[in-house]
């Protein structure tokens, strides 16, 4: 019986199939389900355009899960080799090479600047309000200015 309806699979049963599989993938989340149903999706796209049987379609499911899985795992690993995040959480590298006007002076080194929505500690020479100033480095939080 599962052999006979196996032998009927057809295009739609592989995008029903990728269908039921994204569906799942919001429900459960780990993003395992979402390449097994990209893959059933790819093999009914390929069924509707070569026109494969049933066992070169159960073989070209297995083949782009496999594939589609290990891109999954390769993926990220090589994104952080790259380093492509540079300053994930670390929101004052941002700055670096910014100009901005001081609106308190620097005083003993140090002082705050207020940057779009946020104040931040700033330390560098003594300088007047007024001041243009670039941010060179960052110490954590502490944005290290000299004048522009």
């Amino acid at each position: 019986m599962i052999l006979d309806l196996i032998k009927t699979l057809g295009v739609w049963n592989w995008f029903v199939l990728g269908l039921i599989l994204l569906g799942i993938e919001l429900l459960v989340p780990g993003t395992f389900m979402l390449w097994l149903g990209i893959a059933a999706l790819l093999t009914g796209a390929v069924t509707l355009i070569i026109g494969i049987g049933w066992q070169v379609q159960l073989i070209a499911f297995a083949i782009l899960s496999v594939l589609a899985v290990i891109g999954w795992w390769v993926y990220p690993s090589r994104a952080k080799k790259d380093g492509s995040e540079p300053v994930l959480h670390r929101r004052a590298d941002l700055h670096i090479g910014r100009v901005f006007t001081l609106e308190e002076p620097i005083v003993g080194g140090l002082g705050r600047v207020h940057i779009d929505d946020s104040i931040w500690r700033i330390s560098g020479d003594d300088l007047p309000a007024g001041s243009k100033v670039r941010v060179a480095s960052t110490d954590g939080a502490l944005l290290k200015v000299v004048p522009a």
